[in-house]
């Protein structure tokens, strides 16, 4: 789960990493109350979950608070890379000297941690480390041993920063790094880390991914999600325990295992080519069981998308053999009723697969046309949402 900013500089602050203070606002006046409130200078910041805000003009210096409702005015509703901004944090402002850069993440591919951490922060860090690598530190960290002051040190010096400043950033990076453990985070960055003209050290700007693996050791974080903007299809489909991510096409996709639903969207964009662009609608993972239950639950989350034209289900039977699919997705159908209106095609491989097809033949339902392989299948759903 990713945190808005907000979100991120409250959590920043229990484990005492300094902050600046803000207040969130959801309409002008309410922004123009909380600049009154923090007093002086203070920054309107758009809270959406994507980086560009400040090149997007969703970052705006506020002198007055009278300049805060006219920043909330501006900010309220704008549309960053498709996210709409609807909740703005008024922050204090700060007296810049320097900005630094600095996060630690989940490296999975060495199965440690990595601190990144550059003297030079700013918006352009992505360039920076694109044109300049050396400028950005990468550092391995062992989770036996984590980020001790000694081992802050060596970061920064590694990040290049001159040696009077090393004493000031390293207790920050020990903060940050117990915000990653503390929280069970995979990221936690922030872009950037300031040094004031009166010579503090500041997180000015958070960012925070939280590992969902950990819900049962972070009840808390419960109170984090939000609800208001979450996707209501992918809502739908955690309600009922189904692996479910929302995407852009037209091929609603059902089935058992991650490895077949990945290799089935694959090979459904693949045959979407020839039909202009047809492109898979969903992943939808309903796992090894496929009763009658979690089948009309998935088809229910994947029909309720208006984008949806066609559906394909491929399932492989294993342990759960395709002849209970096959009774499951007659169930299914029947319970959904009048609201099951798009076609459906069917490939059913593995345990039982030809019981499992005399089931759907025998049943002759009119949205269901059975396929005997994956590319077939993909062809037929994507020749009919095509249509």
């Amino acid at each position: 789960m990713d945190l808005y900013e907000y979100q991120a500089r409250d959590m920043f602050e229990r484990h005492g990493v300094p902050v600046l203070a803000g207040i969130i606002a959801d309409t002008p006046e309410q922004a123009q109350a909380a600049a009154e409130k923090i007093g002086g200078l203070t920054v309107v910041k758009a809270q959406v979950k994507t980086g560009g805000r400040g090149k997007a003009g969703g970052v705006k210096v506020a002198p007055t608070p009278a300049d805060a409702l006219t920043a909330a005015h501006a900010i309220l509703g704008l549309d960053i890379k498709g996210h709409i901004v609807r909740r703005v944090m008024v922050a204090a402002g700060a007296d810049i000297d320097q900005e630094f850069y600095f996060s630690v993440l989940l490296d999975r591919a060495n199965r440690n941690y990595l601190v990144l951490c550059s003297y030079e922060g700013g918006m352009d860090i992505e360039q920076l480390a694109e044109e300049r690598p050396d400028a950005l530190a990468r550092i391995s960290i062992n989770p036996a041993t984590g980020i001790t002051l000694a081992k802050a040190k060596e970061i920064a010096q590694a990040a290049h920063f001159p040696a009077e400043l090393v004493d000031r950033v390293a207790p920050v990076f020990v903060k940050l790094y117990e915000v990653f453990t503390a929280e069970d985070a995979t990221l936690v960055e922030v872009n950037p880390l300031v040094l004031t003209k009166s010579g503090d050290v500041i997180a000015l700007d958070g960012k925070v991914s939280l590992d969902g693996n950990a819900e049962f050791r972070q009840p808390h974080h419960a109170e984090l999600a939000d609800s208001a903007s979450a996707d209501p299809l992918e809502e739908k489909a955690k309600a009922h325990d189904l692996n479910y991510v929302k995407l852009d096409g037209e091929v609603g996709v059902i089935g058992n295992g991650a490895g077949l639903v990945m290799s089935t969207l694959d090979v459904v964009a693949y045959a979407g080519e020839k039909y202009g662009g047809v492109k898979p609608a969903n992943f939808l993972d309903i796992g090894g069981g496929a009763s009658a239950e979690v089948m009309a639950a998935g088809l229910d989350v994947i029909l309720g998308d208006p984008q949806v034209k066609s559906v394909f289900v491929n399932v492989f039977g294993g342990i759960t053999a395709c002849d209970a699919v096959a009774n499951g997705i007659v169930q299914a159908l029947a319970m959904i009723g009048d609201q099951a209106t798009k076609p459906l095609v069917v490939r059913l491989d593995g345990n039982s697969v030809e019981k499992g097809r005399e089931i759907l033949a025998a049943a002759n339902h009119p949205l269901v046309t059975l396929a005997s392989t994956m590319d077939e299948g993909a062809d037929m759903a994507a020749s009919l949402a095509s249509q």
